[in-house]
């Protein structure tokens, strides 16, 4: 158990945030009225690069990531690390190529961009299944590594304490609406990375350096922990031909065509610092490899080393070591009383950051992509009334959940496993959508259709048969698989169903792969097209470093 003073800390943090969030929400709705609706759910299209970023990684980086990161680093080393890595190529393509169609359609959500390209069912669809990944994806598995934390370190109740967190952060969100969000993801990103940033050099400078901890890799031929790209058939069933095919199926679906990380971007100011916005991320995107999952590594080598007391963890169902609490347990035996209480409120903005971002944007689909297509002459007071309600229904739902998802081992294994299955037909919806001429309505309309319905079905039976082949088919793998399957329908689909575009879709589509990059740019390093180049290139010098 923590002393009071941890405790004090954390709760002085929680409601902090709750005054913060509250404040920026009512002063910007009070000052700006005239649209109410967009005011509440796209703070007015006024966000800026700096705000769009932070809060773009705030949204994707979680207690989810810090918890489960440091628990993968511990089990297989930098190999989780890929999802941070790559994401900035996925960032990039949001930035160069999604970016310029959502803020020229001027969309409120990206069901909204699928009705505007294809038809209104690619929008039903998108909305249904946008609402339900959210609710899994960005608030139950965030509530469930934040109340493993919670109990871990003050003996609090999982259900209680996730359950008392959630309600001060549903507060500010549903009364603040996205500007209420965005400001308070800009803080807690800086109090995440800070925290994270601590725990790192706390676990450093126990290892004592580098070179100690290589030798314990050594000592214990564990070398392969330090490299990115594993080989056919390495254990760990991501070897780097796997990664190469199957993250780009699962980042385009979260970062260009997820409404609760897009969301943000739909809100800015201008297309500049809509592009910039993710790009910025994407920079930032580097550092959780060397502070998220490098401190899962340290503990590894630590506990090998005799420097870290990982008794009290137990074995799993296969008789390794249970190192779903490792994080938390690096905060105890690493931090001392105080700076474990600033541990604690970065764990915490994590989870709120989180839920606050997917709460906002459920109630933004449910609004503009359900409410409204029902009661079209509904008012903008009706609309954000409609998505306050959403939002409290989905938190109850996400709490419900919390059982059933924490029967698995890891949970960052776990939310990657729904993802791949959930991803291929709408990234193959999107990409064809913006890159393809041909594309049809009818023919995204039934990949939605098809290709949803055979994602849950080879989820089900991998779950239900894990010994069969489609059991033994690592996710990365069976996302990229499940995508060519799409691929083929829907071009198969657009020719038997050809294309017949309005005015309005014929604009939505790249006439060449060059064309976005002819979009106005600032001069200098602030042009988008250098930032996207610099990055590229940085990525690609760390991987070759950590191959």
């Amino acid at each position: 158990m923590l002393k009071s003073l941890d405790l004090y800390i954390s709760i002085i943090y929680i409601l902090a945030i709750l005054c913060i969030g509250l404040w920026v929400g009512i002063r910007h709705r009070r000052k700006s009225k005239a649209n109410a609706a967009g005011e509440y759910f796209l703070a007015g299209k006024t966000l800026k690069w700096p705000a769009i970023g932070l809060a773009l990684f705030a949204t994707n980086i979680s207690t989810v990531h810090l918890v489960s990161l440091a628990q993968s680093g511990f089990d297989s080393g930098l190999l989780n690390g890929n999802f941070e890595w790559m994401a900035a190529f996925t960032l990039v393509l949001l930035a160069l190529f999604f970016v310029p169609f959502y803020i020229k359609s001027g969309i409120s959500t990206l069901p909204d961009f699928l009705e505007k390209r294809y038809d209104r069912s690619s929008r039903d669809w998108l909305a249904v299944v946008s609402v339900v990944s959210a609710i899994i994806i960005h608030i139950a598995f965030s509530m469930l590594a934040g109340g493993i934390v919670l109990k871990t370190l003050f003996g609090l109740n999982i259900y209680v304490s996730v359950i008392v967190i959630c309600i001060i952060t549903a507060i500010y969100t549903i009364i603040g609406g996205l500007k209420a969000v965005v400001v308070t993801e800009s803080i807690q990103t800086v109090v995440l990375l800070s925290g994270a940033i601590i725990i790192s050099y706390a676990a450093f400078h126990r290892m004592g350096g580098w070179e100690p901890m290589v030798n314990v890799l050594k000592s214990h031929k564990e070398m392969n922990k330090l490299s990115m790209l594993r080989p056919h058939g390495d254990s760990s069933g991501m070897p780097w031909y796997a990664v190469f095919l199957g993250y780009p199926v699962l980042g385009i679906w979260y970062w260009c065509a997820d409404q609760t990380i897009v969301q943000r971007v739909l809100g800015a100011k201008d297309e500049n610092n809509a592009r910039l916005g993710p790009l910025f991320c994407g920079f930032i995107k580097i550092l959780p490899v060397f502070i998220f999952v490098l401190p899962g590594l340290f503990a590894y080598t630590l506990a090998q080393s005799g420097h870290l007391d990982i008794s009290s963890l137990g074995l799993n169902d296969k008789g390794a070591v249970n190192s779903k609490g490792i994080y938390t347990l690096m905060i105890t035996q690493l931090l001392p009383s105080g700076l474990i209480g600033v541990l604690v409120a970065a764990l915490l903005s994590g989870l709120m950051s989180q839920v606050s971002g997917a709460l906002n944007s459920i109630s933004t689909m449910v609004s503009y992509d359900m409410y409204q297509r029902y009661r079209p002459a509904a008012s903008d007071k009706q609309l954000v009334f409609a998505g306050k309600i959403s939002a409290g229904v989905a938190l109850v739902f996400s709490l419900a959940l919390l059982p059933l998802l924490n029967r698995y081992e890891s949970i960052f294994g776990g939310i990657n496993d729904i993802i791949a299955h959930i991803a291929p037909p709408i990234t193959c919806v999107f990409l064809l959508g913006i890159f393809w001429k041909g594309a049809s309505a009818t023919s995204a309309k039934l990949t939605l259709w098809i290709g949803s319905a055979l994602g849950v079905v080879v989820f089900a039976v991998s779950k239900l048969y894990p010994d069969t082949l489609i059991g033994h088919i690592p996710f990365m793998m069976m996302a990229f698989y499940l995508f060519c399957v799409c691929m083929a329908m829907q071009i198969s689909f657009s020719y038997r169903y050809p294309v017949q575009h309005n005015t309005e879709s014929s604009q939505l589509y790249w006439k060449s792969p060059w064309e976005p990059l002819h979009g106005a740019a600032l001069k200098g390093i602030g042009n988008y097209k250098v930032l996207s180049a610099l990055l590229l290139m940085i990525i690609g010098v760390l991987y070759y470093v950590f191959k």
